[in-house]
C-alpha cells in the first residue's frame, strides 16, 4: 500500500473532519496528515487500529517464544502434559468427579 496517495494537509482535515472519518471507515486505509508540508500524524479507523494492535500483540508473543527457544527455556511436550495431568488429578474438583463416576 502506498501512503503517498492518502496524504492531506491539516487544513483539509479541519474543513472535512466528518467526511474524512467516513472515508477512513469505508476504505480502511490510513491517512497521513501534514503540517507545513511535513508529515505529522497518521489517522486510522478504529477497526484497523484494533486489528493492528492484535497483530502486534501476537508478534510480540511469538518473539518472546523464539527468545525462550534460543535461550533453551523449553521443555518436552510430554513432560508438560504429564505435569498438567498430575496437577489436574490433584485438584479437589477432579477428585470429586472421580468419586461420582
Amino acid at each position: 500500500m502506498r501512503y503517498s496517495t492518502q496524504v492531506k494537509p491539516i487544513s483539509f482535515l479541519k474543513a472535512n473532519a466528518a467526511q474524512v472519518l467516513i472515508e477512513l471507515a469505508e476504505k480502511r486505509e490510513p491517512l497521513v496528515i501534514t503540517q507545513n508540508g511535513e508529515a505529522k500524524a497518521v489517522l486510522q479507523d478504529v477497526a484497523s487500529y484494533e486489528q493492528t494492535q492484535e497483530t502486534l500483540a501476537l508478534l510480540k508473543v511469538l518473539a518472546l517464544g523464539n527468545e525462550d527457544v534460543q535461550a533453551g527455556r523449553v521443555k518436552p511436550v510430554a513432560d508438560v502434559a504429564a505435569r498438567l495431568r498430575a496437577k489436574h488429578a490433584a485438584t479437589p474438583a477432579s477428585r470429586e468427579r472421580k468419586m461420582r463416576a
